[in-house]
């Protein structure tokens, strides 16, 4: 979603023959000024996003810069959201699987071919997609395409090796457990969408990981890797029309009918409710509250994402305290409130959660709490024009800061081909991001946050934690 930065070129000093000074450029001078890029410039210089669509309805997009090495990658509208309470497990199980030899390539001599290419092969799997990709030289662009190809299309899936991945996977969910942030939005999730496909974990319960079979992995393919659902992404030095001819050799007979009905997603409601696990050996507490934000292309979304960059996040450890323009860090310094705090904004195809995640000392969580409602209450009523323009700019930067390699570039393409169906240009975000105001942040979370009934998790010492009727009547002002 972001460019690359203008970079100012080195000041070389004059030779001579007594020792070189080096004299700093006037900031305000014309010519510090003509050896940067204005913002404008670096949003427009990006190089495009190509995009070709084969026969069977495969996508290939790619960002060429031209470098001398490369990220490709296989984006696929399949997660965890596809899956049923009987088979929860299996998409993220499949991503493991992926790795573990194909009907030409064991384990290890696809392992060595990897590390002989000096390349890095990896894979994740989220709600709503698993992704599959690699890292190389620009030269073995040809060799990486055909490697995902095989492992995606011809993973052999043998017994032995899914009864040790079973293992792996149950160890696996031992360290998510100890990794607090995640159980805390798997709780999030389970609770804002109850008896759903996203209120589900993306790892499965541990009785779907000893049960799940070759037969429900072969089914979960079949089923979900279809030729439309899946897009070819590359960033860096990618050549479209190279790639495109491989995507032609090595995806073309990935099949798009579909034996039996046609995958939809369900829709996932969102219940305003809560859930507690208290703890009190633990000496913090961890709590998220979030309302129920949009999807990926609703006219909201920019919006949202600035009033999420407003609220920001903070930790103790990184000072500043009264010297922010965040007043919910000023508060949380002087009162000593949380030890941090995270605002988020998770999108999906038709729903999303938009909320705060912090961490806190158990006698503070009643007056945290107090003041990050009081926050959400302040942008529904009365956010200025200047808190706006801050929170756009540190989106912006924000945006271009994360696209900082081939990697994150092409994760970005993958995505927005699934979400959007394009990538969206930069100065056209830039446009839909200047184009929010006070004015429009104040309706938008009229809409969406103002009397609304949040989502509420809470894991440790959370005796102080509000009364759910309380925090539910905290979300509106008497007196608007």
């Amino acid at each position: 979603m972001a460019s690359k930065i203008a970079r100012v070129g080195n000041i070389l000093s004059k030779l001579s023959t007594k020792p070189a000074v080096f004299q700093a450029p006037v900031l305000g001078s014309q010519r510090f000024r003509s050896t940067q890029a204005s913002y404008q410039q670096t949003l427009v210089n990006v190089p495009e996003t190509k995009v070709t669509t084969l026969d069977n309805g495969f996508r290939v997009a790619t960002e060429d810069n031209g470098t001398s090495t490369c990220t490709v990658g296989l984006w696929i509208d399949a997660g965890s959201r596809y899956e049923n309470a009987k088979n929860n497990g299996v998409a993220h199980f499949l991503e493991h699987m992926a790795f573990k030899g194909t009907k030409s390539r064991t384990q290890m001599n696809l392992e060595l071919e990897i590390e002989n290419m000096g390349a890095h092969l990896n894979a994740y799997t989220s709600r709503e997609q698993t992704v599959y990709y690699a890292k190389c030289f620009s030269k073995d662009l040809p060799k990486a395409v055909e490697i995902l190809s095989d492992i995606i299309q011809n993973s052999t899936l043998g017994e032995s090796e899914i009864e040790r991945e079973r293992g792996v996977i149950l160890r696996e969910m031992q360290e998510v457990e100890t990794n607090l942030q995640e159980v805390i939005f798997d709780h999030l999730h389970a609770t804002a969408y109850q008896s759903t496909a996203l209120g589900r974990t993306i790892l499965g319960p541990t009785e779907n990981i000893k049960t799940i079979t070759r037969q429900d992995l072969q089914d979960y393919i079949s089923t979900h890797y279809k030729a439309p659902r899946i897009v070819l992404a590359g960033a860096g030095g990618v050549d479209h029309n190279t790639l495109v001819g491989l995507a032609d050799k090595h995806f073309a007979g990935l099949g798009s009918e579909y034996e039996n009905e046609i995958p939809q997603l369900t829709p996932c409601p969102f219940t305003g409710s809560e859930i507690r696990v208290r703890d009190d050996n633990m000496p913090l507490a961890h709590i998220a509250i979030a309302i129920e934000s949009v999807g990926w292309s609703h006219p909201d979304t920019i919006p949202l994402m600035v009033a999420n960059t407003l609220i920001g996040s903070w930790d103790r450890s990184f000072g500043g305290g009264n010297n922010t323009a965040n007043r919910l860090a000023q508060a949380c310094f002087e009162g000593s409130l949380a030890h941090s705090f995270q605002s988020f904004n998770t999108c999906y195809t038709d729903t999303g959660l938009w909320g705060m995640y912090t961490i806190a000392d158990p006698m503070k969580i009643e007056d945290l709490m107090y003041h990050i409602q009081g926050e959400w209450m302040r942008m529904c009523t009365s956010v200025t024009e200047t808190e706006v323009e801050r929170a756009k700019n540190l989106l912006k930067t924000n945006i271009l800061l994360q696209l900082d390699g081939s990697t994150p570039i092409c994760e970005d393409i993958g995505r927005q081909m699934l979400c959007y169906g394009r990538r969206i240009p930069l100065p056209e975000l830039d446009a839909r991001i200047d184009a929010v105001s006070a004015n429009v942040i104040r309706d938008v979370c009229l809409r969406h946050i103002y009397d609304k009934c949040p989502a509420v998790a809470g894991v440790g010492p959370v005796e102080q934690l509000p009364d759910y009727n309380n925090i539910r009547s905290a979300m509106y002002w008497v007196r608007y």
